[in-house]
């Protein structure tokens, strides 16, 4: 038996409980995993609270690192004893081992440690579909990134910084602004207190900017839409304050 936590109705954080699980052997493609370290996400919270409805009983987590006990029929990928780390699939990182699909695990290079692995997959692979994928941001570009502070925001920062793209900040505080600006981010707004659809306007000259990329949600989304140019595109990749509701279709006028 192992011990993981899951959850048996949605609801805060008192809804989740520590549970004895039978992980049993790996099946075809699969592989066992005994975990090392895990990532925790804001879309862990998602899943609990049923904004992102799961089946349940359910496990929880997206992401994590540990070392490969057992492989099933058919499994080439990864051999037992490799360290590996993964993100996505089926939820259930919030445990001391778990069956996963060989074929979306990941070998952790020399130099990274597992703690590493563990925290940065699925903020990065975030980052990679946003700016290269969803828009793919060009050089000379200037873009505003919502919570510029936070695990992919701070990949963002880097990221675009890299690309040659100026990038434009929304953070919660005085030390996120600093902790934004020493990974890349150029301009920071601390929305606490600044409108940041005003400063976006002061900061590119009235020109605004091609792309927003918000992960808030409802708090921002009418004003993440100010911040564009014609034709500019929000893309909405969170809901951190909840989910925005009640759109008017004509405000894309």
């Amino acid at each position: 038996m192992a011990k993981a936590i899951r959850f048996h109705k949605t609801g805060g954080p008192e809804v989740l409980q520590l549970d004895d699980i039978e992980v049993g052997d790996p099946g075809e493609g699969q592989a066992k995993i005994r975990h090392t370290a895990i990532g925790l996400n804001f879309i862990d919270t998602y899943h609990r609270s049923g904004l992102y409805p799961l089946p349940l009983p359910s496990g929880v987590g997206s992401e994590g690192a540990g070392v490969v006990e057992a492989i099933g029929k058919g499994v080439t990928q990864v051999k037992v004893g490799d360290r590996v780390a993964y993100a996505g699939g089926p939820p259930g990182a919030y445990s001391e081992q778990r069956l996963y699909p060989a074929d979306r695990l990941v070998k952790v290079p020399k130099g990274i440690s597992d703690e590493q692995a563990a925290a940065m997959m699925l903020k990065g692979l975030t980052v990679q579909y946003l700016i290269r994928r969803v828009y793919r941001v060009q050089k000379g570009e200037t873009v505003l990134f919502h919570a510029a502070a936070g695990g992919v925001g701070l990949i963002a920062c880097q990221w675009l910084k890299a690309l040659g793209a100026t990038v434009i900040g929304t953070v919660g505080s005085d030390a996120k602004a600093n902790v934004a600006r020493e990974h890349g981010c150029d301009h920071t707004i601390v929305y606490t207190r600044e409108n940041f659809a005003e400063r976006v306007k002061e900061i590119t000259g009235g020109r605004k900017v091609p792309v927003v990329f918000d992960s808030v949600g409802k708090d921002t989304f009418t004003g993440s839409l100010d911040c564009l140019q014609p034709r500019g595109l929000l893309a909405v990749f969170g809901n951190g304050s909840g989910p925005a509701t009640g759109v008017d279709i004509s405000t894309m006028a």
